[in-house]
C-alpha cells in the first residue's frame, strides 16, 4: 500500500527535497513510487534550473531507466554521443557498463528542464561514474530507495582495486 493508501498522486501536489552541489548540480526531485504504492519501480519527479544537471554522467549495472520530458529542454549525455532533449522526448536508459552512462543537463538559459525518471528498483545495484573514476555498490536497498534500509553501501575509486587474495595471508 502507497504512504498516503492511494495509489494515484497529482504532480502539483508532490513533495519537494533540493539538492545542490557546487556550481555544476542543482535539481529539486520529488518522489513518487512510494507515494503511490509501487513495489517494483521508482519514479521521481526532476526540475533542473538552467546550465545545471541533476546528477554526474554515470551508468547502473542493474537497473534500468527512462525518461520522459515534460517541459523545457536539454542535453542527454549517453555513452559517447550527446542528444537534444525537448518536451515530449521519452528516453531508454537501459543497465550496463560505461557505453550506457547518462546525463541529462538542463541547455537552456532561462528555463526550467522538467522530466520524470522510472527505474526499476533492484538491489543490490553497482554504478560506474566515468568521469571520476568512481563506483558505487548498494545492497539492501536500491539507489533512490530507503536509505536505513540498506545492509551495504560503499563508494571507492576504481584505481583503489586490490588482488584478490590481497591482505589473506
Amino acid at each position: 500500500m502507497s504512504e498516503n493508501g492511494m495509489p494515484i498522486a497529482n504532480l502539483d501536489a508532490l513533495e519537494w527535497v533540493v539538492q545542490k552541489h557546487g556550481e555544476r548540480f542543482e535539481a529539486a526531485m520529488a518522489q513518487i513510487g512510494p507515494r503511490i504504492g509501487a513495489r517494483k519501480l521508482g519514479a521521481r519527479l526532476c526540475v533542473v534550473p538552467p546550465g545545471k544537471a541533476a546528477w554526474p554522467y554515470h551508468a547502473h549495472v542493474v537497473n534500468e531507466e527512462m525518461i520522459f520530458v515534460l517541459a523545457g529542454q536539454g542535453r542527454l549525455r549517453l555513452g559517447e554521443r550527446e542528444l537534444p532533449l525537448r518536451v515530449g522526448d521519452v528516453v531508454a536508459l537501459p543497465p550496463g557498463g560505461v557505453e550506457t552512462a547518462h546525463q541529462v543537463v538542463n541547455s537552456s538559459s532561462s528555463e526550467a528542464l522538467r522530466y520524470l525518471c522510472v527505474s526499476t528498483m533492484e538491489a543490490p545495484d553497482i554504478g560506474l561514474y566515468p568521469d571520476s573514476d568512481k563506483f558505487f555498490v548498494l545492497a539492501g536497498s536500491p539507489p533512490g530507495g530507503d536509505k536505513d534500509q540498506r545492509s551495504f553501501s560503499h563508494i571507492g575509486r576504481l584505481a583503489d582495486s586490490v588482488a584478490y587474495w590481497d591482505g589473506e595471508d
